[in-house]
């Protein structure tokens, strides 16, 4: 109970304090006058068309690293072992590149438009992805697909019916890892090299002075962020309650 209290008694303070004065209300002012100013830039459209483009920017790349990742991480994870071993070194080695230096490079070959943006979301999401599903596949429980294949099962359809169902849990975890690594990567980016989009927002405003107006896209993203780990972390939550019992015990092994 006491953790559900920590961040609306933080509010309150912080207003508290800005509202007295005991801090500087120029630089942080109440929250409840950046919450004013977030209604204003909504009701003005300016808020919705910032936060439509980060989304679409967002969501296009995990969509675009979703598409590979986890075919990789089906095929790594159990279906190519001679490949795993060939590809695990130079798959660990890209990882760790560091993802605001690779940016630049990115910039250099495609330039400052849109798919530079979306390309860098998409390869911060990858590597979660790729090694969630690995790590679900891997588990599955070999007596589960001997089972499948005395039923004739094969392929596609032993992925589709026995693994993916055994794994669905790594996989929606390394989906919520990258949403998130979307949404951190994506603001650096457009405050590198945008000039529209949340990120933008917020380095725009703090060039020009606009606190509530950073502050406001602040909130903003912190708040969009939330809602969309909430949407992947449900089905991640409510898995054990929806998947066959042997699927679930197969992912939990």
């Amino acid at each position: 109970m006491i953790r559900y209290l920590c961040f609306p008694a933080f509010l309150l303070i912080w207003e508290f304090l800005s509202r007295f004065k005991l801090i500087n209300p120029i630089f942080f002012p109440p929250f409840t006058t950046i919450v004013t100013t977030v209604v204003d830039m909504i009701s003005s459209g300016e808020l919705w068309l910032h936060l439509k483009i980060s989304l679409a920017r967002a969501l296009s790349g995990l969509f675009i690293a979703s598409l590979a990742g986890v075919p990789l991480g089906i095929l790594l994870g159990g279906y190519a072992k001679k490949l795993e071993l060939l590809l695990e070194l130079p798959l660990e080695v890209l990882s760790q590149l560091n993802p605001f230096l690779l940016f630049h490079i990115i910039i250099l070959f495609m330039g400052i438009g849109e798919p530079p943006k979306v390309t860098i979301v998409a390869w911060t999401c990858l590597w979660p992805i790729t090694f969630s599903t690995m790590t679900g596949v891997s588990q599955v429980n070999p007596s589960l697909i001997k089972s499948g294949r005395a039923f004739g099962l094969r392929g596609l359809s032993l992925i589709t019916k026995i693994v993916l169902p055994a794994s669905a849990a790594q996989i929606f975890a390394g989906l919520r890892l990258g949403l998130g690594y979307s949404m951190f990567m994506l603001i650096a980016a457009e405050m590198m090299g945008a000039s529209s989009g949340l990120g933008w927002l917020v380095l725009n405003s703090q060039e020009n002075f606009q606190l509530n107006n950073m502050y406001a896209g602040v909130l903003v993203i912190a708040l969009a962020g939330l809602v969309l780990d909430g949407l992947v972390w449900l089905p991640l939550k409510l898995w054990p309650q929806l998947a066959p019992r042997e699927a679930v015990n197969t992912a939990g092994d």
